[in-house]
């Protein structure tokens, strides 16, 4: 499970990081400022706080039933609200129905040693001699999440961060049968992972609609939080579209859904379910220090990487090279009050622009530190969340057409997007 250590100031939007090689781009760096920029870190934590290795498989070339379009179903949220009314035990029967299809999901991977170093020191090994401890240089890292079944054949849908960089991965049924699985494909961007085990006539779960949820709605987690295995809790949808900026997590591209549902470190990867037993997300983050702030991925989204991640075990993300914020006046006022920022703003509203990558679509195509956005393909964009949605519907090699207010003047821009480096995801 991701815990956010969260700051809810306004800060700069990255769009898309740069790869940190030589002949990556580079951002330019602004004159100093000291205008206030919130930190946002993301942490791997406890169980959850697996990191494992992505491995591109063998893979059949047709898509399992649940991930075909004519098998998404509509979550009615509008009578599920009514489920308990008709059966006080709605819970208990969507936990029979979906809870098999729940896995665990354990991994391991060799890290270096951080201690080992130290006993290589000299001065450390003259004074202590022969008493110096024996410290390998490597050690395991062991990790705990959860994933669920979306195919009879062993598809698992689960979290990019339960399955990046490991050098094992363990699923273990309902049932108690273990399998080692295989990584057919990780996207951290959106952080969505699909996994195979080798088995056939498994259970599965059925996946709903979560364009139609309502905050308000049945929410009903499953999951193996801290290793116990098939934990189940249950709230409501508090919110949805949830960017990640706003949760804490601005490098990924996901509109999340907010619940109050109790999730623990070790539920990542595992179901969101409505009141009906249909997946509406993946369980991936909370608000560290904080209750009833967790957080899922759409299962509509993330059927749409999950497609990609079993066709070709990868996903394809365009770029800009940008690194944005949302223009207010507050901001407006904060940066023109500033002597010492980089960039005064006459404008009060759109997507300005604080950093430009070199060698980057959006420096090749004209985007200057400062400039404001204010349309994309002809539509308003008024915060950084509708233009990361702009460019990710911009295929690689496509021109995004941007409208631009830089030093009072208007100026039309054809911006052509260029794949995100995949050292940058």
């Amino acid at each position: 499970m991701k815990t956010v250590n969260h700051d809810f100031e306004e800060h700069p939007h990255p769009l898309a990081d740069v790869e940190a090689n030589s002949s990556a781009p580079e951002i330019e760096q602004p004159k100093q400022n000291n205008w206030k920029q919130p930190l946002a870190w993301l942490i791997l934590a406890g169980a959850g706080a697996t990191i494992i290795s992505l491995r591109l498989l063998h893979h059949p070339q047709t898509l399992p039933p649940a991930l075909q379009p004519s098998a998404q179903t509509t979550a009615n949220q509008t009578s599920a609200n009514f489920a308990l009314d008709k059966n006080p035990n709605f819970i208990t029967a969507v936990v029979h129905q979906v809870g098999p299809a729940v896995v665990r999901i354990d991994s391991t991977r060799t890290i270096k040693n951080p201690n080992a170093g130290i006993f290589n020191d000299p001065l450390i090994q003259q004074f202590f001699g022969d008493e110096l401890p024996k410290v390998p240089s490597q050690e395991i890292e062991r990790g705990i999440g959860s994933g669920f079944i979306i195919d009879s054949h062993g598809e698992i849908l689960t979290n990019a961060h339960v399955v990046n960089g490991a050098d094992t991965v363990t699923v273990t049924l309902k049932d108690g049968r273990t399998f080692k699985g295989k990584v057919m494909g990780s996207d951290p961007v959106t952080d969505v992972a699909v996994v195979r085990i080798p088995a056939n006539n498994l259970p599965t779960v059925i996946l709903g609609n979560s364009d139609q949820l309502q905050p308000g709605a049945w929410a009903i987690a499953i999951g193996n939080p801290l290793g116990l295995d098939n934990t189940v809790t249950h709230g409501i949808i508090s919110a949805t579209g949830r960017s990640s900026s706003q949760v804490g997590m601005p490098n990924e591209r996901v509109n999340y859904i907010q619940t109050d549902a109790p999730i623990n470190p070790g539920n990542s990867g595992g179901p969101l379910l409505n009141a009906s037993g249909e997946v509406i997300g993946i369980n991936t983050a909370i608000i560290q220090n904080s209750q009833g702030l967790g957080f899922a991925i759409p299962i509509n989204t993330a059927k749409k990487i999950a497609s990609q991640l079993i066709a070709t075990g990868k996903v394809n993300h365009p770029y800009l090279g940008i690194q944005m914020l949302t223009l207010t006046p507050e901001v407006k006022e904060q940066l023109n009050s500033d002597p010492n920022s980089p960039i005064t703003v006459e404008e009060s509203q759109g997507v300005l622009i604080i950093k430009v990558a070199r060698n980057s679509p959006a420096n090749t195509g004209g985007l200057r530190a400062g400039d404001v956005i204010i349309k994309a393909n002809n539509q308003a964009i008024t915060n950084a969340e509708e233009l990361q949605q702009a460019v990710e519907n911009t295929p690689a090699g496509n021109n995004l057409q941007l409208q631009v207010l830089r030093h009072g003047q208007t100026l039309n821009l054809n911006i052509q997007t260029k794949l995100l480096p995949a050292n940058a995801k």
